[in-house]
């Protein structure tokens, strides 16, 4: 539990960080620097592809080297100096560069870190685990964005000085991890060097379970595509920090009871209502007139996450042999990670032809045709069936 407890608050500190900043990203892009959405989703695209296409590779070293903590430190401090770059910058190139060195960082870190909380929880538990840990790491973003909010007000629209004061809790977060500890039999795991990636030695349920996430993923654009609608029906800069600060808020609040439901009832259902309530809300967002109606909106999306996120890590976390774990837990976000390049790209292309309704529509169609896809593939109560005779 200590683990647990230590990696939740590196995570409350990093998000602090990274919250500060990311929700002003796609308004300091297109009023200051004058990129379009079309730039914004390329930006997000190519960092949040590269940081999901890590993470197998950070998982299977990890599990080679039979080490966690050396690759959570070096994700943790690229993520750091990835914010220098943005303070920096003059154009669009330097923020693309510093979202690429922020999200290197993210996916250097995450399948280590996953796994040392997998390893650090009671199996039968593990959803609850995940759940603290997605609760902590959200509180962090929600204070992130209110300093955000404070700074802006506070420096009139610098977003400079906040990029600056944003690499404080990032550092603090880096040096916090020094307290992790490792259990001794994550080391020297040889099972790692048998490690295949061919699709085809895969389990056919867990492929077919796979392709439903990377269908739902092909739907799931970048989060700032939702702070551009809400600029493009009227919100100024603080107040579309102060919807992001409200869906944090909603994910927060249901992330640890999420992740505890899981555990007695089954992952399924909850991922199933997660991914259909996703659908729903993209549709609200392609259907919204008035603006007031967006504070419901931003609400419902923070469920939405509340519900999937740490429950999708701590099904794969049962699934994956565990001389394998941070493997499988890598393997699993880098083959999601394949859709969010043209994901953001299309939302982006969507947007500038066809207006800011068309990305919602395709995205609520996605989460519509997941969530069933997800139903029908996902077998048993607890849907950790889904590798069969591959566990043993």
């Amino acid at each position: 539990m200590f683990n647990i407890i230590v990696l939740g608050l590196v995570s409350l500190l990093t998000d602090i960080s990274t919250e500060m900043v990311y929700p002003l990203l796609p308004l300091f892009l297109t009023a200051r620097l004058g990129a379009s959405p079309a730039i914004v989703g390329l930006i997000e695209g190519v960092a949040e592809s590269l940081a999901s296409l890590l993470k197998v590779f950070s998982g299977y070293f990890s599990d080679l080297w039979g080490r966690r903590k050396p690759l959570a430190i070096l994700g943790y401090g690229s993520s750091t100096i990835g914010k220098i770059f943005l303070f920096l910058s003059t154009s669009w190139i330097w923020v693309l560069v510093g979202r690429i060195v922020d999200r290197f960082g993210k996916g250097i870190r995450t399948a280590p870190r996953d796994a040392l909380i997998a390893e650090s929880a009671d199996p039968a538990q593990r959803g609850k685990a995940y759940g603290l840990h997605r609760t902590l790491d959200t509180l962090g973003a929600a204070l992130g964005v209110l300093l955000a909010y404070f700074f802006l007000i506070s420096y009139r629209g610098d977003y400079k000085v906040i990029f600056l004061y944003s690499l404080v809790p990032a550092a603090l977060g880096v040096g916090l991890l020094s307290f992790v500890r490792e259990k001794a039999d994550t080391r020297a795991r040889p099972g790692a060097k048998k490690l295949s990636l061919q699709w085809s030695a895969l389990d056919r349920r867990l492929k077919a379970f796979l392709l439903v996430v990377l269908l739902f993923t092909l739907g799931n654009s970048s989060n700032q595509f939702l702070l551009l609608r809400a600029q493009n029906l009227g919100f100024g800069a603080s107040t579309v920090l102060l919807l992001y600060l409200f869906y944090n808020l909603s994910y927060a609040l249901v992330s640890y009871p999420a992740g505890h439901l899981s555990d007695r009832i089954g992952r399924k259902t909850l991922l199933v209502l997660g991914y259909l309530l996703y659908g729903l809300v993209y549709f609200g967002f392609a259907l919204v007139n008035v603006a007031g109606t967006l504070w419901l909106l931003f609400g419902v999306y923070g469920l939405y996450i509340g519900f999937t996120e740490g429950v999708e890590k701590a099904l794969v976390a049962d699934i994956a042999p565990g001389h394998l774990r941070a493997t499988v837990i890598g393997l699993h976000a880098t083959l999601v990670g394949i859709g969010l390049l043209p994901a953001s790209l299309v939302a982006g292309v969507l947007w500038n032809t066809f207006g800011p309704r068309a990305p919602f529509y395709f995205g609520g169609v996605m989460g519509v045709l997941a969530a069933i896809g997800l139903y029908l593939v996902v077998p048993g109560k607890q849907g950790q069936m889904l590798v069969g005779k591959s566990q043993g």
